[in-house]
């Protein structure tokens, strides 16, 4: 059984000069978000973490970790599959979660693959996909997404502590509108106008910007080269080509649940034509549910036994520190500082 199948059915180093050189709801107000710029000097730390797919007692641990190491934390971005289908009492019980351990103020949520996943269940206990969509409509899936993020839009710009964070997502389910598709990515002409506005108003402040999405951009972090991640958006290029005009944007992805173990953890993305020949950062969140690696023939196997992982990420007046952590050990894996270009 391959991944897609198995998951339909369950519920210190220096990015300069090293192995990662270039080759490899609402928007929040501007002025808000200035108000709130870090003091210079000052270093603001948040977290990342993602796929939790209904594993509560993993993400449980990771918050009580996070809490321990990073007290202060000025926000958690969670990079999509929240919930392992979509229900909405799959979401009540997230929130419960969250209630019952200490965690940011500031959550920036991005949608994932798994809160479309309803529509395969004729009800919680019974897997129909025969019978897609199963009375299921795509509007009620949105709308569960936007009632517990609290806005109307998938996509939105949260500050933790003075750094834009800017959340994307998908703003269709593939399989609606193409019965030859499934969990591919599509981002309208208006989230994309959004991204080039916000991503220009942060570079003419000299601020970097992190960017939460859930599907992985191909050949860039752990697993997208593998064919499995190679087609998740629809528009891929021409996301790309906005991001790739930024030397500061750090995009966190996520979706593969491969180890931050693995070397190409965080890359520099070049993208031709763009102007920018030292690339964007990418990195990837790994996972909080289970880990995946590659199976030698092209798919993927699962790691099996604990795994829960993320990061922490520490935003300075003149670099960038990412961290990637172990919350079941409660151990630090690695951590690499990537320099900014602009400074404030």
């Amino acid at each position: 059984m391959d991944r897609r199948s198995f998951m339909a059915t369950t519920g210190t180093a220096s990015l300069v000069g090293g192995a990662l050189a270039a080759g490899a709801g609402l928007t929040a107000p501007a002025a808000e978000a200035t108000e709130h710029r870090p003091d210079k000097g000052r270093t603001v730390r948040f977290n990342v973490i993602s796929d939790i797919q209904g594993d509560l007692a993993d993400f449980g641990r990771a918050l009580d970790d996070l809490h321990r190491i990073n007290p202060g934390s000025a926000g958690l971005g969670i990079a999509g599959d929240i919930t392992p289908r979509g229900y909405d009492f799959e979401y009540a019980a997230v929130r419960r979660t969250l209630e019952q351990h200490s965690h940011p103020e500031n959550i920036a949520w991005a949608i994932g693959n798994h809160e479309f996943y309803v529509p395969k269940y004729s009800d919680p206990n019974t897997l129909a996909q025969a019978t897609w969509p199963n009375g299921t409509t795509e509007d009620s899936l949105f709308r569960s997404f936007y009632n517990f993020a609290e806005r109307n839009k998938v996509y939105a710009e949260t500050s933790f502590g003075g750094v834009p964070v800017l959340s994307l997502g998908t703003e269709r389910y593939s399989h609606y509108h193409d019965a030859k598709l499934w969990d591919e990515v599509w981002i309208s002409d208006e989230q994309f106008a959004w991204l080039e506005d916000r991503l220009a108003y942060w570079a003419r402040r000299r601020r970097p910007v992190m960017v939460l999405t859930h599907h992985p951009l191909p050949n860039t972090v752990s697993g997208t080269h593998n064919k499995l991640y190679l087609n998740d958006y629809l528009q891929a290029d021409r996301l790309l080509s906005v991001l790739g005009r930024h030397k500061d944007v750090f995009l966190f992805s996520g979706h593969t649940h491969w180890d931050l173990g693995l070397s190409d953890w965080v890359v520099r993305r070049v993208v031709p034509g763009t102007g920018n020949l030292e690339g964007f950062t990418v990195v990837n969140t790994s996972a909080v549910q289970v880990g995946w690696m590659d199976d030698g023939k092209g798919g993927e196997v699962s790691l099996g036994g604990a795994f829960n992982q993320g990061l922490q990420v520490e935003v300075g007046p003149h670099s960038v520190v990412i961290k990637a952590r172990d919350f079941t050990t409660g151990t630090w894996l690695k951590q690499l500082t990537v320099p900014l270009h602009t400074r404030a």
